[in-house]
């Protein structure tokens, strides 16, 4: 694990010199005190929601991060290319419960581990309620992986090419120009003025629903990457000629976004300005939108846009400028971001569970089925003594069925037969001689292994109802509710769980 001991960290980890039950990777040392908010010049414009406290930087062990996302399952990939893309960005969650990006970069993309290290390092300075902050790093062996805070609402490619039940407003396009031009007037006021292929995936959006730009395009280009991974098209005509990115090839970049948000499509520059001197601006805006924006701020982007695209490069406007051009187009700064976007607020999940979970309770908060396939497997149905009272006859004339029709239940389940371990359990369930709150959370987990999260909700409360002060039963609700998007239910739930657990082991069953 000592493989990228960089100059700039000289602190050990004093997690990697305790007992893997204690590792906890939110608990790191806090290395780098974080920087003032903003170091533009430029006054705020818009009020937003108080962000929650950035964790400081810090490096991750490869466990951590293998755990948080469920051993990188495919469930829990979040780039929009899925498991195309060269370097696959995963969700995650951690033990105290907060959500994570983790970018999880191919084999050898950054042979120097120092030089990776120190780039993560200086990039994790930066804090920032426009950006999706970087809060750590792992170099472990080969891996190579960069973890940031967690957008939910997912990119603004999303949301402009490929929405479902309604356009981005014009009002909310202003928004996302704006702040996407404050999040890069910080990074050049900290001295970081260069940002590697800016697009519309590069924005995402919070729980709150405002825009943020996506800081692992503040890293420098690794050994696999490319600076620009999209047409060539749309690629700044410097680099082109040179090969370099420089921060006037960001403006470039910054242009095709304003494009993208007048027109709603990802068309070429060069197709775009010869619309603008043309003067056939209605014809560039979004048919989506339907008219309902106004022209004289469509007209002013549209100019900025045309600006950000010239093909010399010091004929393009600075960030400074691009904050100044825009602001005054903010218009409805009290408006929350998420009722633009036509979307719910998420509240955000408390920082740190209320209680210390168990194996079982820590399993269910990542919504980690495997691991709880394996330990309800290894708990067999030692839950159930005392919960059947049955009578000599029923026991000698109608167990014998009901009970093989569980032991084949049983075998599926430990195999991951998900549907011959529902039959059987549910022909146990529906004899109704016996019951069972272990087959219920059982059949719960095989529900849920099978995205049914309302039927595995259904049977975690039967096996409440079986068994009232069962903390597996109110677990394993917690997880179908987290797969709901239920996310404060769930919460409340998990830590209903855990106050249950800590009760048994001060004395009562188990």
């Amino acid at each position: 694990m000592g493989c990228c001991q960089s100059s700039l960290l000289p602190e050990t980890h004093p997690e990697k010199h305790r007992n893997h039950h204690h590792n906890s990777s939110t608990s790191a040392p806090h290395r780098h005190p974080p920087p003032p908010a903003s170091g533009s010049d430029t006054p705020a414009t818009t009020t937003t929601t108080t962000p929650e406290v950035v964790p400081a930087f810090s490096e991750f062990s490869f466990a951590d991060l293998k755990a948080a996302t469920n051993n990188f399952s495919s469930d829990f990939i979040v780039s929009e290319s899925g498991e195309k893309a060269p370097n696959v960005v995963y969700k995650g969650r951690l033990k105290n419960q907060r959500w994570i990006a983790v970018k999880k970069f191919t084999k050898l993309a950054w042979p120097d581990p120092k030089q990776f290290a120190e780039e993560a390092s200086g990039v994790g300075k930066l804090r920032h309620q426009r950006l999706a902050n970087l809060i750590g790093y792992c170099c472990d062996g080969d891996e190579r992986l960069l973890v940031t805070e967690f957008m939910p609402k997912e990119t603004l490619s999303k949301h402009l090419f490929h929405w479902e039940n309604q356009t981005i407003e014009w009002a909310m396009r202003l928004r996302v120009a704006l702040y996407i031009a404050e999040a890069l007037d910080y990074c050049s006021s900290e001295g970081y003025p260069l940002y590697h292929d800016l697009n519309a995936y590069r924005v995402l959006f919070d729980e709150s629903g405002d825009p943020r730009l996506s800081c692992f395009g503040l890293m420098k280009n690794s050994r696999d990457g490319k600076s620009y991974s999209t047409n060539l098209a749309y690629t700044p005509p410097e680099y082109l000629r040179n090969g370099r990115v420089t921060p006037e090839s960001v403006i470039y970049s910054f242009g095709t976004i304003l494009l993208d948000l007048l027109s709603g499509k990802h068309i070429p520059p060069s197709h775009a300005l010869d619309m603008i001197r043309g003067k056939n601006i209605i014809l560039l805006m979004d048919s989506h939108l339907e008219g309902k924006f106004s022209t004289e701020e469509a007209e002013v982007v549209v100019d900025l846009a045309s600006k950000c695209l010239q093909y010399e490069p010091r004929e393009r406007p600075n960030t400074k400028e691009l904050v100044l051009t825009l602001a005054p187009l903010n218009t409805m700064p009290d408006v929350p971001s998420h009722v633009m976007l036509g979307t719910s607020k998420q509240e955000e999940s408390p920082s740190t569970p209320a209680r210390p979970l168990s194996a079982m309770g820590e399993a269910c908060s990542r919504i980690d089925l495997t691991a709880i396939h394996q330990i309800l497997v290894m708990t067999h149905y030692r839950d159930d003594e005392g919960t059947n009272e049955l009578s000599f006859q029923e026991w000698t004339q109608q167990m014998k069925d009901m009970l093989e029709a569980r032991k084949r239940g049983d075998y599926a389940f430990r195999d991951k037969d998900l549907k011959t371990a529902i039959d059987c359990y549910s022909q146990f369930i529906d004899v109704g001689t016996m019951v069972s709150a272990t087959v219920y959370a059982r059949r719960s987990l095989c529900y849920l292994m099978c995205d049914q999260a309302d039927a595995a909700l259904r049977d975690a409360m039967q096996a409440q109802c079986v068994y009232p002060d069962w903390p597996t039963a109110f677990y394993m609700q917690s997880v179908a509710l987290a797969k709901l998007d239920m996310q404060k239910d769930a919460i409340d739930m998990l830590n209903e769980a855990a106050a249950l657990e800590e009760k048994r082991q001060k004395g009562g069953k188990g």
